[in-house]
């Protein structure tokens, strides 16, 4: 009998949260996007009224305008690829966990907000939340700002439910089998040149803040160590490790590179963009781009690689850049995602 009540009031919520998107590619709605992301102190991580004049001076005045042809290009009829792709996600996980847990999903910026998920789930009266940031390598930026947003509001409740944080999931093997399988039925079809895992980028501050000491320097980031073992990048450079090796590609058959800079302090590198010109002028015409940062495509991924660098390989010199489709609600992924919910 107690056994039987247990099972009758026991509920757990399985919360995704993604990086976010604006309402509408609108300049209006972009505008209201980039100012919610862009005043994140987790994002540009510089002293609050720095950062007050050169959100709102130099890049909310222009950037939307700038920004919202790029989302026109990739919306669909339903809306933003991300809202989606990610509710699609929820609804086959829900479909393969068969009641077992509570399944939402919520955006770091815009909506669903994480305010107003949590409010939901907060009505539901669960025992525990399983928070999982779809963004594989940790950083600050991403699962940082998640985690923090999310304490900052559950620490009001008068019932604080059981919470945890998976905060990365780079390396983990049911992740990297996803990406393979999807990568085989593109490298089973066509012959390609070189491979090229492109990981969305990061300015160098935010890695040096972790206070590693040989921080981008001597190789550091090429191997997970107890040294390194939050640095965004070493954990980037060891997801492409994996997948190539699931792949059996050798080291000279795929390089590795950081996309998405923006301003003008110093990224991670190599950057894309050059790395695509130095493949293009070495003499490769058909690139594979696998772009493991992102479990679900986005501007990133179907406007930044799709367009704006398939252009940058093709003016260098080369012939085809072809974008493996993220792993979006994929039944390789949802299967993969169960499992790594249920470890």
């Amino acid at each position: 009998m107690i056994k039987q009540f247990n099972n009758i009031y026991k509920k757990e919520c399985i919360l995704f949260v993604n990086l976010g998107t604006p309402d509408s590619y609108k300049p209006k709605d972009v505008k209201k996007y980039l100012k919610e992301f862009l005043s994140d102190p987790r994002i540009i991580d510089i002293p609050a009224i720095p950062r007050f004049l050169l959100l709102n001076l130099f890049i909310l005045p222009f950037r939307p305008k700038k920004v919202s042809p790029k989302y026109e290009k990739i919306w669909q009829k339903d809306g933003s690829p991300l809202i989606i792709h990610t509710n699609k996600l929820k609804e086959e996980l829900e479909k393969v966990l068969d009641k077992k847990y509570i399944v939402e999903f919520a955006m770091r910026y815009g909506n669903p907000s994480i305010d107003d998920v949590l409010e939901k789930i907060k009505n539901m009266n669960v025992n525990s939340i399983k928070i999982i940031p779809l963004f594989p390598q940790y950083s600050s930026a991403n699962a940082g700002s998640i985690n923090q947003k999310i304490m900052k509001i559950i620490q009001k409740w008068e019932i604080i439910p059981s919470i945890e944080f998976k905060n990365y999931f780079y390396d983990n093997p049911n992740f990297i089998y996803a990406w393979s399988e999807i990568g085989k039925q593109y490298l089973n079809n066509e012959n390609y040149d070189h491979i090229l895992f492109s990981f969305h980028g990061l300015p160098e501050s935010h890695i040096k803040k972790l206070g590693y000491k040989k921080c981008l320097k001597e190789n550091c980031c090429n191997a997970i160590t107890e040294d390194n073992l939050y640095c965004y990048k070493a954990q980037c450079i060891q997801t492409a490790h994996l997948i190539a090796e699931s792949l059996n590609l050798s080291k000279e058959n795929y390089s590795i590179s950081f996309q998405s800079r923006f301003g003008k302090t110093i990224w991670i590198e190599p950057y894309t963009e050059q790395t695509l010109k130095n493949l293009a002028k070495a003499g490769y015409k058909n690139i594979l781009v696998f772009s493991p940062s992102f479990v679900t495509d986005c501007l990133e991924t179907l406007y930044e690689i799709e367009i704006e660098y398939q252009d940058v390989f093709k003016f260098a010199g080369g012939n085809k850049l072809q974008l493996v489709q993220s792993l979006n609600s994929n039944p390789i992924w949802v299967r993969a995602l169960e499992k790594i919910i249920q470890d």
